[in-house]
Parts: structure tokens; sequence; C-alpha cells
């Protein structure tokens, strides 16, 4: 655009926009749900500081913010899943089968909590929670269960496990072998962001350094053993479900790529060799644009970083490729109906903002597990836009639009500021040691609660738009006690059936691994063909990790 074009525009919107401002606006505040101010207008001026080819660029070509692939949905949707597991193995694999059934193309686990905890369903600290908020797994026995019927080979699986991630994937590993598929043939994901679990979800086992070490020796066996798997997806899901702004989850979960990034290279991996497979994360909001904006930012924040700080010469290694989940912090438990219309707009931007992958909240998950009727009802959401909302006709959709561009590089410059602020501190472990991430999303999260309760921000059913006496009829599942009985009698039975010597030799050389720095993968592996428990594994590790206690935070 012409010089005197541009100042054409400045000076008209200048006279527009004091006329403007004597039109009585409604007495809300114009700030995204994360509080950022948006202008009444965006126009040329307020991205005439971008270069389109450096900034913007095309599809498939650095520095990606209009996608990682040239053809983006016209060559490949999405791949649509279902976060499922509750109960018994068996509960789980039934539903998976029913996903599969009704057009899902992905499977993610839901692990219970002593699960996520690293304790088997007999451990006395299990009481009441197994099967509860996700499924119980215990041993490769219960493994096996899990996914009877189901070839490992054709479909690709996310797990969402953190510090026991390394077992469960070892887990995985063995029931493909006994299905008669080798590692090189599985597709999928691990989620083992737990970085992410000492900033907001709270799940870990042992300190930072040696859960750090867990992870780089995931990335050394999944290089060399598992190239179509990947060995981490980096969260700022929880981050943001915690209460953090949309540019905190942006920042605080790229910071945390770049730090397993900078521990591979330590550990003496090429970041070539590894980079490709690291994937990401990120939660679906509801503020529309500000969303999408975060997406494209996001991978151009990626794509420079990997290129000119870190060295990586492989364009893959350049793009950020991630899921998306709609947001479970939006859904509300009054008038729950409401949230099929929520997680719709919040799945519509995340695949305007090019996701790779997406999963839809249920109606009731506020309310408990989905129940089956709410799961498809979320499927069949994503299945809409993706056949008779035409977004998929063309590329980024949205880019070009003078917000969304001023948008994506407000994100852009406000992640940037806190990775200073980060790198000031001397790097993620030791802000996450200094409590930083911990009080800057606190005080986001009260932020936002004040603005709540003084209805500056209205979320329909719950501070306005209420219904008196509602009564909400929605089947809600339940998980009987029958469960926890069932799950502690089969590791019962695992213990009475395997070689118990087997057992403490291979414990013994997972001790022995972790002790003179051996890769663990391959004792994990060992252990697991023994019917080693998950907690059996985790207790030999923390004996020589220890435990980590987090400090507190004021």
């Amino acid at each position: 655009m012409k010089t005197n074009d541009m100042n054409e525009i400045k000076s008209s919107k200048k006279s527009w926009t004091e006329k403007a401002n004597k039109v009585k606006s409604l007495p809300i505040k114009f700030t995204t749900v994360s509080d950022e101010p948006i202008e009444m207008l965006y126009t040329p001026d307020d991205i005439a500081h971008l270069n389109y080819l450096s900034d913007i660029g095309f599809p498939g070509e650095f520095p990606y913010t209009r996608g990682i692939h040239s053809n983006m949905y016209r060559g490949r949707l999405w791949t649509m899943r279902q976060f499922a597991g509750f109960g018994t193995p068996e509960d789980t694999n039934e539903r998976y089968h029913y996903l599969l059934k009704h057009g899902q193309t992905g499977l993610s686990v839901a692990f219970d909590l002593p699960t996520l905890m690293g304790r088997d369903a007999d451990d006395s600290q299990s009481l009441g929670e197994v099967g509860i908020c996700g499924v119980a797994i215990s041993s490769l026995a219960d493994m096996e269960v899990l996914f009877k019927g189901i070839n490992l080979a054709d479909v690709s699986t996310s797990m969402t496990i953190n510090a026991p991630a390394a077992m469960l994937l070892a887990f995985y590993i063995v029931v493909a072998q006994k299905q008669g598929a080798s590692p090189d043939q599985l597709r999928g994901t691990i989620q083992a962001d737990i970085l992410k679990e000492y900033i907001a979800q709270k799940e870990w086992i042992y300190p930072p350094l040696p859960s750090m070490r867990i992870i780089t020796d995931m990335f050394e066996y999944c290089t060399r053993e598992m190239p179509q798997w990947n060995p981490i997806s980096i969260s700022g899901y929880h981050i943001r479900e915690a209460g953090a702004t949309a540019i905190q989850e942006l920042a605080f979960t790229l910071a945390d790529g770049f730090a397993y990034v900078e521990a591979g290279i330590a550990k003496g991996l090429d970041v070539d060799e590894f980079a490709p497979r690291l994937s990401y994360f990120f939660n679906s909001h509801l503020d529309f644009f500000e969303e999408i904006a975060k997406f494209r930012a996001a991978r151009r924040i990626y794509a420079k970083r990997m290129r000119d700080k870190y060295g990586a010469k492989n364009p893959r290694s350049w793009t950020l490729r991630f899921h998306t989940q709609t947001a479970g912090c939006t859904l509300t438990a009054q008038q729950p109906e409401n949230n099929i219309i929520r997680t719709a707009y919040q799945a519509l931007a995340g695949v305007l903002g090019g996701t790779q992958s997406l999963h839809t909240n249920s109606m009731d998950e506020t309310l408990a597990l989905p129940s089956e009727k709410a799961v498809k009802i979320a499927l069949r959401t994503q299945q809409i836009i993706a056949h008779e909302t035409g977004v998929t006709n063309t590329i980024d959709p949205l880019g070009g639009s003078y917000f969304v561009e001023a948008l994506t590089d407000k994100m852009e410059k406000g992640a940037e500021a806190y990775f200073d602020k980060i790198d000031a501190l001397g790097g993620v472990v030791p802000a996450i040691e200094a409590g930083f991430f911990q009080r800057e999303i606190a005080e986001s999260a009260y932020r936002y609660q004040l603005e709540l309760d003084r209805k500056e921000k209205i979320i329909v059913g719950m501070n306005d738009y209420i219904e008196d006496n509602e009564k909400i009829d929605i089947p809600i599942l339940s998980i009987p006690p029958e469960v926890e009985i069932k799950q502690r009698e089969r590791i019962a039975q695992v213990r009475n059936t395997r070689d118990n010597l087997k057992v403490n030799e291979s414990l013994d050389a997972l001790r022995r691994a972790a002790e003179d720095g051996s890769n663990l993968m391959p004792p994990l592996i060992e252990c697991t063909k023994a019917y080693v428990t998950l907690g059996e594994m985790c207790n030999t590790l923390a004996e020589v990790f220890g435990i980590y206690e987090e400090p507190a935070v004021f």
C-alpha cells in the first residue's frame, strides 16, 4: 500500500473514531476473555508494519503462520478424537469400539488418578479413586484388555499421562508386540509433559531434573525405535484450565517446549533427530478470535526459534504440530445443553486456527464422565464442521483480516515478553522452583473471577440468564464400587501367577539403569514383559530419584 494511502487511512480513521466514540456503547468491557483490550475497529494501519512474505507467508512455508501443510484440510482432515477412559479396561474397551464404529479416527486414553500418580489399584492411597476419572491401568494385563480387538498398528492413539508416561508407553509397546506389531509401526502420542505438571496440574512423582532425564530417554528411544510416534505432547491445555490467559498459555507452553528441546540437545541428540516428532496440545477457549490468533502466533514463534536459536535445518523441525481440545473450564453445570454451542464455536476456532487433531468436549463433562449420547453429539459437531460449514474449502480463511493479523502480532509480542522474564529467572525449571508460573496463573484466574462476579463478563446460565428451579434431565455416568473390587482382584491374580524371579531381576536392572544413567526404556519394557506393576516400577525409580515436594508459593 502506498504511503499516501496509509496516511489517508490514518486520518480518516481518526475522524471516524471521534464520531463513533460519541455513540452510546453497551456497559460492558470490550476486552478478550484474557482481558486484552480490543479496538473498536481495525484497519490496514494496524498491520502496516507486517511484511506479508516474512511474517505471514504461505501455508506449508516458513514461518507457517497460515498452516504447516501446503493444502491443509483439502489434503486431509484433522484427526477427530474423543477422550475416553473410565472404570475397568473392559468398560473403556467397549467405548473405544463404539467410537470407532461411529467414525472416530483416533483413540485418546484418559487414565484414573491412581494411574496418573503411578499407583496400583490395590495401593492404600488409591482407595475410592480406582476407575473414577479415567480407566484404571496397573499392569500389562490391564493394557491387554484395554486394547482387546483393536489392532494397534492400524490406529493412532493418544495417551494423557505424564509422570509415569514411560511406563505406560512400555505397556503399549508390549501389547502391540504381542499382537505382532513392531514399535516402528505404532502411531500416536504420549503426553509426558512433566513441566506442565509442576506449573499447573500437580500430578508429579519425581523432582524436575530426574523427570527431565526420563523424558530425554523417551526422546532417544522413540527417535531410534518408534519413528512415527510422538514421545511428548507439550501441553498448554492444563495451564489454561488452571486460569492462565491466552498469552500465558502460549508463552508458558512454548517455553516448556523449548526447555525440552534444550534438554534433548544437552543429552547429545541432534535437534533434527527428535524435533520433528515433538507435538503440542492447546486449549480452545471461548474468545473466538483470540484463540485463532493464538494458534497462528504459536506456529510463527516456534518456526523462528527452532530455526534461528536451536539451529534446526530440517523444515519439519520448524513446524509446530498440535492437538486441540475445547475448554473444559468453560462448561457449565447450569443449562448443560448450552455446552454443545460453546464446544462448537471452540472447535471451529481450532479448525480455523489450523489444528492437526481435535477433541470436542461433551455437554455433560462438567457433571460426570460423558455419556454415550453426549460423546456422539460431540463427535458429530466435528463432522458437521468438516463437511457442512465450508471451512475446509480454503486455507486460513481469516488470514489477512486486519483484526486477526493485528491480534496474532500482539500474541507473539506478549509471548516474547514472557520469554524474557523466564530467561531472567534462569529458565523454566528455576522459574518453577521460584513459583513464577504459579503466581502468574493465580493472579489471572483471580482477575477473571472478579470480572464474573461483577458481571463485566457474562457466562450464560451461570451469572446471567439464570433459570430458577432448573431441572437437569441428563443421564449421569456413575462408576460402581465393583470396579475397584474387580481391579484389585486382577492385580492380585497378576502377582500370584507371574514369575516373581523375573520380576525381581527386571526391577534390579531398572534400578541399575537409573543409577548409571542408561536409557530407562529398555529395562521398563523388560519389566512390563514380566508383568511388573506400574507402582512397582515407579517406586523402584523413586528409591533412586526421590519424591518431589512443591515449595509453598504466596
